[in-house]
């Protein structure tokens, strides 16, 4: 555990700790309380459930985890509190990832939680109780070199979260502590079951915190989303009926409804998403590979800005490793950049992110806008 810089005077340092409920952020307060530090729990609401929804179990930010939260910080005795953040979650969040969706792109919604609502909003909450810093449960690093804070892997290379972390700013890693960084989660277990948390043998959660039934079609499609057009091959002839453009996304093979649609009966996968034109395209799976992308919106951690190309590792979406590839500025676009990978990656999808990493160091990263082939 990275500790904090004042050793020797902890009890006047307070952080406040981002409490979800799980596990993992509820070691974290335990460790952090039991090193002496002033903390105080904070546990967002961002969800109505006023209708009496609990929440499914494999997700996070249910009512059940505000409870689950409140119980840990009265078993390690702890100030805590819930703040009603969902008219914010709502329009940073649960907009983006809809309007994502019927623009054709592939949303991250845990990225956007992480920069508006922890970040931002959580991070000026914790200013307001006069806190030095903002702990979460994230297995991630945050190294101090020189005075320049830089984001690193997490150490549990299996639970490394440090992708969905890539829209930090310096300032914030400033006052940011992840105490989980250099631990694996059965060390984080461990430490559960040493404290008595009644969270230790907690599950995962895996969903969408925000769709409590049902799935993300179901859940954009209840908002009038619907509106069939036409599936095409990469030709351009017409194989098929969607029922909407969101049902689909980059890479997708089941569920089409095409059968094989192809002469040779191969199997189709979706390789583009075409709303101007209201049509899902299909094709080969050697059609789903790209030699480069281009990303947008990029935030810069372990250097000032790209003004040469740099070679990288790059990561599409969160869970392969890395990609050995060079990025390259796009000239007259300060935040833009153009990825050349020295393999093609399959299924690159616009509107997630494309992070890049020398060794454990996280450079920067942005929001992929599209690929290309050559």
């Amino acid at each position: 555990m990275t500790l904090l810089p004042d050793e020797n005077n902890r009890k006047a340092t307070r952080v406040v700790v981002a409490m979800s409920g799980g596990v993992d952020s509820s070691v974290a307060a335990a460790l952090l309380k039991e090193r002496g530090y002033d903390v105080i729990g904070i546990t967002m609401q961002l969800w109505d459930y006023s209708d009496g929804e609990k929440g499914r179990p494999d997700s996070c930010c249910s009512m059940e985890d505000v409870h689950d939260a409140r119980r840990v910080a009265d078993s390690i005795d702890i100030p805590f509190y819930v703040v009603n953040m969902e008219e914010a979650f709502t329009r940073e969040v649960v907009d983006y990832f809809v309007g994502a969706y019927l623009d054709g792109r592939t949303p991250n919604p845990c990225i956007k939680c992480n920069q508006v609502m922890k970040s931002e909003l959580l991070m000026r909450k914790s200013r307001e109780l006069e806190a030095e810093f903002l702990a979460t449960g994230h297995y991630a690093r945050i190294e101090n070199r020189g005075g320049r804070h830089r984001l690193l892997r997490g150490r549990d290379g299996e639970k490394d979260q440090s992708y969905f972390l890539f829209t930090t700013t310096r300032d914030q890693l400033a006052r940011l502590l992840f105490p989980l960084g250099e631990m694996t989660k059965g060390e984080v277990r461990g430490h559960a079951e040493r404290f008595g948390l009644k969270v230790a043998d907690k599950s995962e959660s895996q969903e969408i915190c925000f769709i409590q039934s049902g799935t993300y079609r179901d859940f954009i499609g209840d908002r009038g989303a619907n509106r069939p057009g036409a599936i095409v091959d990469s030709g351009g002839r017409t194989i098929g009926e969607h029922s909407g453009t969101f049902n689909y996304t980059i890479g997708q093979r089941k569920g089409l409804g095409i059968g094989s649609g192809s002469a040779n009966g191969a199997p189709l996968y979706v390789m583009d998403i075409d709303v101007a034109r209201n049509r899902v395209v299909v094709g080969g799976e050697d059609e789903l590979y790209s030699d480069t992308c281009e990303a947008g919106d990029c935030n810069w951690i372990a250097i000032d800005e790209l003004t040469e190309p740099l070679e990288v590792e790059t990561k599409v979406r969160y869970s392969p490793k890395g990609a050995p590839s060079t990025i390259y500025p796009v000239e007259g676009e300060g935040s833009r950049v153009r990825v050349s990978f020295d393999d093609p990656q399959r299924a690159i999808s616009p509107g997630q992110a494309a992070v890049f990493y020398q060794g454990d160091v996280v450079v920067g990263g942005g929001w992929i806008e599209g690929s290309a082939k050559g």
